[in-house]
This record gives C-alpha cells, structure tokens and sequence, in this order.
C-alpha cells in the first residue's frame, strides 16, 4: 500500500513470540525486538551502548505459528515491516499512541550464528514460508554428485537447486 512507513529493525527478542487465537481462529504471534545501538568512543577506547529501542511487532496467519515455532527468547533477527499506529485509552481513561511493526519479512541474523533451514509444508496459501531450527518436515536428499557438492562436504539441499519444482509449482 502506498504511503506506508516501511523499515528494518535488527535487534534480539525478549522472550519467546507469543502464539494467540483470535475468536475466529485467526493466529497472531506478538513479540518484541530489543535494537541497541553501538559506537566506539575512540577517547575511552571502548563499545558504548546507546538507549534501546523496545519495537512491538506481530505476524499473522500461518507465518505466526511459524514465528513462533522457530524463534525464541534472546535470539538476534532482521525484522522488516511497516510501521502501524494504533490509539487507545488507557485504564485510568488517558488516551495514549502505541506504534507497532506488522512483519512482512523475519529471520534470524546469520552474523553471529548459524540456522538450519527447512521449507514448510504448503497449505495452499500462497507465497511460500520457511522456519528456522528444528523443523519436522523432512528434506530432499542431494546426490554426491551434484556439481555443488564437494567430497567431504555436506551439498545444500536439493530444494535450493536451480530449475526444481516442489509440487505447488513453486520454482527456486
């Protein structure tokens, strides 16, 4: 949609995503990312931490359980979304201003850590998902040789291989 406030947070959760029902069923995952800033100070020659950002973020639908079935507290991820602003009234009847990130895209950051990748099944929703750690769908086995596999080595799974369909018609 145009005109909306589209950004990037790189920060660690703060505890596991939580996985909720709407009254119709609907899944939402709810989380906050916890994005600190770092500068060098040259004179103390030391790391300084600036002030935390604390973002709110949800997911909905089928990449709401994925979310939650695959990040947990403390670990670092790249978050984009658009920026939602939501008004409400407090208990005491003060009116206040919550501004969250509705996830289009997230993932864990790969720079200080590794992730073992694994497509989720397709329930005809469209758009592909994936989840990130311990996944229970099993995975193509790659020939050793594949011009990508070198001996000795692990291959890369077979369904990241250029030209191969998946049944949903899905090229990768």
């Amino acid at each position: 949609m145009a005109g909306e406030t589209i950004i990037t947070v790189v920060g660690n959760l703060t505890a596991d995503p939580e996985l909720r029902y709407t009254q119709n069923g609907l899944p939402v995952a709810n989380f906050t990312i916890a994005s600190t800033p770092r500068s060098f100070d040259r004179q103390a020659n030391e790391w300084k931490d600036g002030e935390a950002l604390f973002m709110r973020a949800s997911v909905w639908r089928e990449f709401a359980e994925h979310v939650a079935g695959s990040l947990t507290k403390g670990m670092r991820v790249v978050a984009t979304g658009r920026l939602k602003q939501r008004s409400y009234q407090d208990r005491e009847g003060n009116n206040r201003t919550a501004i969250e990130l509705e996830v289009d895209e997230i993932g864990p950051s790969l720079r200080y850590a590794t992730a073992q990748v694994t497509r989720a099944a397709s329930n005809g929703g469209g758009g592909g998902g994936g989840s990130f750690g311990g996944g229970q769908q099993s995975r193509p086995q790659v020939q050793q040789d594949e011009p990508w596999a070198t001996p000795g080595s692990s291959a890369p799974d077979a369904w990241s291989a250029p030209g191969t369909s998946y049944g949903d018609d899905t090229p990768f």
